[in-house]
């Protein structure tokens, strides 16, 4: 199979799909792998490495596009690419297709075998092409309110953790999974004043044993985010429900009475965000005042930590990906429940579900398809 790799071309996204570990696993298989010159340098991977590897480099991300029968890519392709895409053509990246009609659309026209990272599933529902870049978003986002927090960023002027006889800031973190538990790991070791909602009481009955008496739990309903929200400097909005759109559970009305200064990261806003009055930016300018509220909605947080992100997410990706270029895609959806999940359209139709719902389109199972 002919795999190949394009440069980003998202706002500072400095990740790569490949490592030169990779091209090797591919080559070492009897594939081709073919990457756009300078795809790898953000990530600190010089074309030579991938040459060394057994790589080809073109120069062009349109030759790239036209030769291979499998893409691999970080994020989504954006409207300069969509001409590019190919009939029956593997497309294998982050979509988050529920909050992006636009993209659903051209993919089916073009009708590409989509598989999203953050839909393949285990049995147990974990999402293990999502659990890294989950980890390093929710890590990275105290850093960023951290920063915001500060006065000449438009913030309370309030140092996170404080000083003695000086209270630390409020950091409330809205959600519990990888996101969540990774921001307060690292607002508890800066010294904040951390309160985590969930819905799940058994979830928070986890979360209290790993922070012990360091952090607050609060059962997530609109009382208690209300609350919560108020008494904030910093918000973390971690929510995830795979797949489909994130509901807004920080209301417009809820950010109007927020104090003077304060920060929203809303890691959420992939699939939508969960405040209501968050909308998508970018690493170039990525933040807006809205109600003297500071809001963050980045896209690709982790872009801009390639380095570690880099290698964290091919970690992860690289044994799914050979298992399709080694047995082929009907196969490999035969055999791999994870794989069959990560299909959101294939043959101009739409095989999962929250996506189909999100955009009120035709839905149909991929079993029918296979059989």
């Amino acid at each position: 199979m002919i795999i190949g790799i394009p440069k980003e071309i998202k706002d500072n996204e400095y990740r790569v799909a490949i490592t030169p570990a990779g091209v090797e696993e591919f080559v070492k298989h009897k594939h081709r792998v073919i990457i756009e010159s300078g795809a790898g340098i953000g990530s600190g991977i010089a074309d030579q490495d991938y040459i060394d590897a057994g790589a080809e480099i073109l120069n062009k991300a349109k030759e790239i596009w036209s030769e291979a029968e499998f893409i691999l890519k970080v994020k989504e392709p954006l409207k300069s690419e969509y001409s590019l895409m190919r009939k029956n053509q593997i497309i294998f990246t982050f979509l988050h297709l529920a909050s992006e009609k636009e993209l659903a659309e051209a993919l089916i026209l073009k009708k590409v075998v989509a598989i999203a990272y953050e839909t393949i599933q285990f049995r147990d529902k974990s999402l293990p092409l999502l659990i890294p870049m989950s980890q390093i978003a929710g890590r990275m986002s105290i850093q960023i309110g951290a920063h915001l927090l500060e006065k000449m960023s438009g913030g309370r002027g309030l140092l996170l953790g404080g000083v003695p006889g000086v209270a630390p800031a409020d950091v409330v973190i809205i959600g519990a999974g990888n996101v969540g538990v990774n921001a307060a790991r690292i607002a508890i070791g800066m010294g904040a004043s951390v309160t985590i909602l969930n819905q799940g009481v058994t979830r928070l009955s986890h979360i209290d044993n790993i922070f012990s008496n360091r952090i607050k739990t609060r059962v997530s309903n609109r009382y208690n985010i209300e609350k919560s929200v108020l008494q904030a400097d910093l918000i973390i909005g971690a929510v995830l429900v795979p797949g489909t759109k994130t509901p807004f559970l920080v209301t417009e009305e809820m950010v109007k009475r927020m104090k003077k200064g304060s920060v929203i990261i809303d890691v959420s806003i992939d699939q939508g965000g969960c405040v209501e009055t968050s909308r998508p930016t970018t690493h170039s300018e990525p933040t807006f005042v809205k109600y003297d509220v500071v809001h963050y909605g980045v896209t690709n947080i982790p872009g801009i930590a390639p380095f570690t992100a880099t290698w964290a997410l091919t970690n992860v990706t690289l044994p799914f990906a050979l298992r399709i270029a080694n047995h082929g895609l009907e196969s490999a959806i035969i055999e791999s429940e994870a794989i069959r999940q990560g299909i959101n359209i294939i043959d101009g139709k739409v095989v999962y579900k929250p996506v189909a719902k999100a955009h009120k389109l035709e839905y149909v199972s991929i079993s029918e398809l296979v059989e």
